[in-house]
């Protein structure tokens, strides 16, 4: 308790800072998802709270984040299509399999699976969030026009003949339940048959519409109508939104863009009456949990959504402990990724039970959280705690938030959580697949298959399919590098090589030998991030043998790149010996060699190195 109080004034002023750059983000993911704007203030105050409270990263900000809202959609769209359009009825087993994702990543970090999660390679990724940011762009068109599918009559219309027709069949339906023959009982079909009424029709209709029309494909198909029916107001509340948000960053940091997005564009619009959108109504008072997950639990509603959960939770996973590195290469400390886990898991647990979307750990938050002063666990707790006052304070103002507003801020969120740096990367990758004449690159395939899997078909089937073809191309390389050289070794405790017994002992402080031995690739990465660890204060010379490391894949170079940046920085030479051709092939396509190393640092063998040494590196006494 009295290190959770030692950086009090740092931890308030991060904790209020990250707080008010969560909130318009969590209003927006609640909309986004289906649940509406309290869902994601629900997640965001139980996650941020309970997350930092009980994980293992202390200036970790937790809540709902773009790649857990996307998923979570889709969990949403699909259980809601079962209970015939009802959020209401849908809602019991919605909240089952976020508690159930929740409770998978308390499991998770029991059994000591933390330290796994970093064998995700980099193409999968990549391709995962650019798929984020482009569903995420794609499903706020329709909201950004001003368009809402089941508010078209014309567009609705057309689904009244099949929405008659499964009415009926849920009349049949439930009296097949009842043990109702309709020979032997056919008044009482004619009775419930007057249950078919214009009213019953239109909002089935209306459900089987806003379905039709949902995810990437949906509003792909029914963009033309939108086009043709923009709503200028809302058009112009979004357009300057977006505009606010990415202009006022070139203007300063200090004040969160999103935020002032959302005071001034919401301001202006209820300030001067003009005929928006507003948000859903936001719940007044404290949020009350949702006891119907455990009265109305029924084990065949989640069953088909088991697995789903377990990739949900894997996901939160991936997404916080990818922050927690972050953290730590920001603050100098060490995570503990399996008590982060149980944290995180027990955040989206009771967000959950309170009716809050699943969330992970926050990368933007955090980085503002540090940046303001926090330090502890307490910065968390008083964002999440500064949310409720919010809610508690502020809700019927929150409520006049137009809902343009909130589609922009999604829709600069899907822009920045793309994976520039790998799609910029595509056309300069080695293409090391042939299909007959045709050469391709595989990091560019997975990437790509990913990308395009998950944006038109499945988040989850296609991270599952990505992991697969990686695994695959992996396995192949390794065994071709094999069959090429059978004495390759996996990295281990740094060794003396024999000819490099006769290494000058004056310059054994100046200089510091790492040796590479077997394929760096995205398993191999965080042994080989220790680097900089293992170089002690006096070196000024780092050389890295090379000739036992045959193979580098896209994870690999870009460690092996922000290192040799990092070593940079610290005015420490290194120097390359026997670089072999494939990552030498891989280092000259991203400019690794000659911008980080010149040719001048680059020997062919040994021998060669040493003598440079002796030349140009001075033993300090």
């Amino acid at each position: 308790m009295k290190n959770l109080f030692s950086n009090l004034k740092g931890d308030l002023f991060g904790g209020i800072t990250a707080g008010i750059v969560a909130l318009p983000l969590a209003l927006a993911f609640g909309v986004s998802s289906g649940l509406g704007p309290s869902a994601g203030l629900y997640g965001a105050i139980f996650i941020s709270f309970f997350a930092a409270l009980f994980g293992g990263t202390n200036t970790q900000i937790s809540g709902p984040t773009a790649p857990m809202t996307a998923v979570s959609m889709v969990i949403i769209a699909g259980i809601i299509a079962i209970y015939d359009g009802s959020v209401e009825k849908a809602l019991p087993a919605i909240l089952t399999v976020f508690l159930l994702a929740g409770l998978f990543q308390i499991g998770l970090g029991l059994l000591g699976l933390g330290k796994y999660i970093r064998y995700i390679p980099y193409p999968v990724v990549s391709g995962f969030m650019t798929a984020i940011g482009l569903i995420i762009i794609i499903t706020q068109i329709l909201p950004a026009l001003g368009y809402y599918p089941k508010e078209d009559s014309t567009f609705v219309d057309q689904f009244k003949p099949e929405a008659e027709e499964l009415i009926l069949e849920n009349i049949l339906r439930e009296e097949a339940g009842e043990g109702i023959l309709v020979l032997e009982d056919f008044e009482e079909t004619i009775k419930r048959s007057h249950e078919v009424t214009e009213p019953a029709i239109l909002e089935e209709a209306q459900t089987l519409a806003a379905s039709k029309a949902s995810g990437v494909i949906g509003a792909i198909n029914v963009l033309p109508k939108a086009l043709k029916n923009i709503n200028w107001l809302e058009l112009a509340l979004t357009l300057a939104t977006i505009i606010i948000i990415f202009g006022f960053k070139k203007i300063t940091t200090a004040v969160p863009s999103t935020l002032v997005g959302l005071i001034v564009v919401s301001g202006v619009a209820y300030g001067f009456g003009l005929d928006y959108r507003a948000i859903e109504q936001i719940p007044e008072g404290l949020p009350m949990p949702r006891l119907e997950i455990f009265t109305e639990f029924k084990l065949q509603a989640i069953t088909p959504y088991i697995f789903t959960a377990l990739t949900l939770a894997l996901l939160g996973a991936i997404d916080s402990l990818l922050t927690s590195v972050v953290a730590d290469n920001m603050t100098k400390t060490k995570h503990k990724p399996n008590k982060e886990l149980v944290g995180q898991g027990i955040g989206n647990s009771i967000a959950a039970i309170f009716a809050g979307l699943p969330g992970a750990g926050a990368t933007i938050r955090t980085v503002i959280n540090i940046n303001s002063g926090g330090k502890t666990k307490l910065s968390g707790m008083i964002a999440g705690v500064l949310l409720l006052m919010i809610l508690l304070t502020l809700g019927p103002v929150a409520s006049q938030i137009p809902a343009a507003v909130l589609a922009g801020i999604l829709i600069t969120v899907g822009i920045s959580v793309m994976d520039y740096k790998g799609l910029k990367a595509i056309p300069s990758l080695p293409k090391d697949i042939s299909f007959g004449p045709i050469k391709l690159s595989s990091e560019v395939i997975i990437m790509l298959t990913v990308m395009a899997l998950a944006t038109f078909w499945d988040l989850i089937y296609a991270v599952g399919i990505g992991l697969v073809i990686a695994s695959l191309m992996f396995m192949k390389k390794m065994g071709d590098l094999t069959a090429e050289r059978s004495d390759v070794k996996s990295l281990e405790k740094e060794k003396a090589w024999a000819d490099e017994s006769d290494f000058p002992k004056n310059l054994r402080e100046e200089v510091f030998i790492k040796h590479l031995k077997g394929p760096l690739f995205f398993g191999s990465t965080s042994e080989f991030q220790a680097l900089a660890e293992q170089i002690p204060d006096t070196a000024s010379t780092v050389i890295i043998r090379m000739d036992r490391m045959q193979y580098m894949d896209q994870s690999g170079l870009y460690t092996l790149e922000d290192i040799l940046i990092d070593l940079r920085k610290s005015n420490i030479n290194v120097l390359f010996v026997d670089v072999l051709r494939q990552p030498r092939y891989m280092m000259e396509r991203v400019d690794v060699i000659p911008d980080l190393i010149p040719e001048e640092h680059i020997f062919d063998t040994f021998e060669e190195c040493l003598e440079w040494v002796k030349s140009n590196v001075k033993d300090v006494v």
